[in-house]
């Protein structure tokens, strides 16, 4: 493993691409965040679905804005309609959490769930390689890492199209996670 001084996240709060704008969180989200927490299919990776009333009583507690209020999380969001068609996030992987190819952990992560109306379309890899793409031209080159559910095929497939390599398997929430990564200087346009 190799050591290194933590920086930022990703500072942009907005970013476009052909399709889709990645974009804070807004009031009118609240139905698609409830749908993406509440969809047994969408959630199968995910620890299963959360009931509805919980769903609404955080995003009540928190508000709507408050879901993507943190440096490098977005909703993803259908260009046109501006409709939430899911959400991304690049953030620091926590260092009291398994999973890591630096000593001290805190490593870009990048994580992303999509509607299931919006599967099989590219939409997460031109969500993600838009954030990467943006990523490293602010940041320095660094390791990102993306951790899955083994059994999640399509994330894993998802992860190797992007351009990132198996390292390891470790178990996190009963089941075993695949951490894969890649060097953030390989996003540069």
């Amino acid at each position: 493993m190799v050591t290194m001084i933590h920086s930022p996240t990703l500072s942009a709060t907005e970013l476009g691409s052909d399709r889709l704008l990645l974009r804070k969180a807004q009031e009118i989200d609240r139905e698609g965040f409830i749908e993406l927490a509440t969809d047994p299919e969408v959630r199968a990776y995910l620890g299963g679905p959360k009931p509805r009333s919980d769903v609404e009583w955080y995003i009540d507690a928190v508000g709507a804005a408050g879901l993507t209020s943190h440096p490098g999380s977005f909703v993803i969001a259908d260009i046109t309609t501006n409709r939430l068609v899911g959400t991304l996030a690049l953030e620091r992987r926590s260092a009291d959490r398994p999973g890591h190819v630096i000593e001290d952990g805190e490593e870009l992560e990048l994580s992303y769930v999509l509607r299931r109306s919006a599967w099989g379309a590219g939409l997460a890899f031109e969500a993600a390689t838009t954030v990467l793409r943006a990523a490293a031209g602010e940041l320095p080159d660094q390791p990102v890492v993306v951790v899955t559910q083994t059994a999640n095929l399509r994330s894993l497939k998802l992860a190797a199209r992007l351009g990132f390599r198996h390292v390891s398997t470790f178990e996190e929430f009963g089941a075993e996670q695949t951490l894969s990564t890649a060097g953030l200087h390989t996003f540069t346009t």
